[in-house]
């Protein structure tokens, strides 16, 4: 079975990383997008198993790229990937990981809003 992830990450280096940590976990299919616009457009090209959002990104926030993507789409399991964590406070986030990325709390992330964990 053929598992998705949309990186949503303007660092093209974190966003490899990412991949390389979602591969481990058994994704085998990746978007990259840098925008929220490249974001929703990807995600309605090929619809994600699982999205990883950084925060600040260009041309607007990973938030409102999660929002516009399961707005048209319905829900999709979110970790949000940032350094800029408080800018989530008040805001449904059920899985953050802080800047710098400690791979295997990735790792954990993904896989709880994935359901494959406890």
């Amino acid at each position: 079975m053929t598992r998705h992830a949309l990186i949503i990450e303007d660092e093209i280096l974190i966003a490899f990383e990412v991949q390389g940590v979602l591969e481990e976990l058994g994704f085998d299919s990746f978007d990259l997008a840098c925008s929220p616009t490249e974001a929703l457009a990807l995600a309605q090209a090929h619809r994600p198993d699982l999205i990883t959002a950084d925060l600040r990104i260009v041309g607007g926030t990973g938030l409102e790229a999660v929002e516009a993507i399961t707005e048209q789409m319905g829900p999709i399991p979110v970790v949000y990937v940032t350094a800029n964590a408080d800018l989530l406070r008040g805001h449904c986030a059920p899985a953050v990981v802080e800047k710098p990325i400690a791979w295997p709390v990735l790792a954990d992330a993904c896989n709880r809003v994935c359901g494959l964990t406890a």
